[in-house]
Formats: C-alpha cells, sequence, structure tokens
C-alpha cells in the first residue's frame, strides 16, 4: 500500500485524483498539500485533511503534483528534505524549470511528462515511428484546449514537435494551438506528401485520463532510485 499526498488538493485535478486514489488497488491519500494559508487548510476533501504544513511529506512514499510552475518548484526542496517520490504532471514548465526539476531527480526518484494520459504516450512512440522512417513529409501539429488553459501550445504539443525533431533534424513550426469552450485536450500530428496523408490523433474525452496514469505512475516510481523518469518508463518502453 503506497502512502500519496496530493499537491493543489483542492484544485481542479486535485480532487479527482484523491477521489481516484482512494478507489485504486494498493493506494491511500494520506493527505492533501496547498500552499500557505490557503482557506481549506484545517478542513477535509473527500475525507482528506488538508494543510499547508510540509511535515505531511514524512508520513508518504509520493507526492502526486497537478498544480502551476512556481507551486511545483516550490515543492522539489521539501521532498528532498523527506526524501519522497515525486510525479509531477504541472503543464507550461519553462527549460530552466525543468532543469531545476532534473537537479532534484538526482535526490528523488521524478515521473515528469507533460501528458499523464497513457494513450498520449503511446501516441509519442507512435509519433516516433513514424517520424523515423517517413523521411521528407511535411509535419503539422494541431491542438485544442479549453480556454482556460494558460500555455500555448501545450506542453504536448510542444513534447510531440521535439520527438520529431529529435528524429528528422528538422524544426517543426507549424502548431496551430485552439483555445475554445470547455475542450479537454486533443492533439493532431499530420504527415504529408505528395502522395499520401497519415494522420496521428488522440482526443481526451475526461481530465480522469491524466489521473489514472498518474496514479499509474505513483504506483510504479515508490522504491525506484533517484532519477529522472516519464511515462515512456512507466510503460516499459524504455
Amino acid at each position: 500500500m503506497i502512502r500519496i499526498v496530493v499537491y493543489g488538493c483542492c484544485g481542479r485535478m486535485g480532487g479527482r485524483i484523491i477521489d481516484l486514489a482512494q478507489r485504486s488497488p494498493g493506494c491511500r491519500v494520506v493527505a492533501g498539500l496547498e500552499r500557505p494559508g490557503h482557506p481549506a487548510c484545517g478542513t477535509q476533501v473527500q475525507g482528506v485533511p488538508v494543510t499547508d504544513d510540509a511535515a505531511v511529506l514524512a508520513n508518504a512514499d509520493v507526492a502526486i503534483d497537478f498544480t502551476a510552475p512556481a507551486a511545483t518548484l516550490a515543492l522539489l526542496p521539501k521532498a528532498q528534505q523527506y526524501r519522497i517520490a515525486l510525479v509531477i504532471g504541472t503543464t507550461g514548465m519553462e527549460k530552466d524549470q525543468v532543469a531545476k526539476v532534473e537537479v532534484a531527480s538526482q535526490m528523488v526518484p521524478v515521473v515528469y511528462s507533460p501528458n499523464m494520459s497513457v494513450a498520449v504516450n503511446v501516441l509519442f512512440g507512435l509519433v516516433q515511428d513514424a517520424a523515423a522512417k517517413l523521411a521528407g513529409y511535411q509535419v503539422r501539429i494541431r491542438e485544442a484546449h479549453h480556454i482556460h488553459k494558460k500555455d500555448a501550445p501545450s506542453g504536448t504539443a510542444k513534447r510531440l514537435a521535439q520527438i520529431i525533431e529529435d528524429q528528422t533534424r528538422q524544426l517543426v513550426n507549424d502548431i496551430d494551438a485552439v483555445r475554445e469552450g470547455e475542450i479537454i485536450g486533443d492533439h493532431e500530428v499530420i504527415f504529408e506528401s505528395d502522395v499520401d496523408t497519415l494522420t496521428l490523433r488522440h482526443s481526451a474525452k475526461t481530465r480522469d485520463i491524466f489521473v489514472k496514469g498518474a496514479i499509474a505512475a505513483a504506483l510504479w516510481v515508490v522504491g525506484k532510485p533517484a532519477g529522472m523518469y516519464g511515462m515512456q518508463d512507466v510503460l516499459g518502453r524504455r
């Protein structure tokens, strides 16, 4: 039984993580951690106590974090202090911020992914295979999210572009980012030549896909040596 602290427990994703983790075999949520002075501190979310005292990490095996870049960076020294594994699904991280996560991973195991969905990470593998085999094809990426999403293009779109660039050694500048309504998350990669078109597409129906992936990552990472891991590691693809 792994003991989980949900960081940002009062956010949109935090509540779903608590709900699904509490119902997942082998998991127990021991606390919800919020920013200092958060009005929910001292209350409960779905029976889980909410606090701003990072000392709760001492009684856990892993913290799941779907917050914002600044909040994630604030968690890193606390995770190192209490030697607790991390699962980070925070989006919009800049390169220098990811570099700080990498430094923390030298002391504790960290699963970091811009998209925790298992299916999206299968998409990453398919795009890698396509890019390696379709030399000379023009590549476009389209993504669509809800109007509340702050970063554009999405972290997932940027990761898709990076995968393609690593295979082709050519920059992917054609990324169409749409912010509309309450779209959970759609991603499409189009490989096009003079004779045919290959389209790889993923569409999220509910945010639970990210939560389920994060829980799978939490179950996987506990007990692993310090290091920077991704969902490809969790899925056994590398």
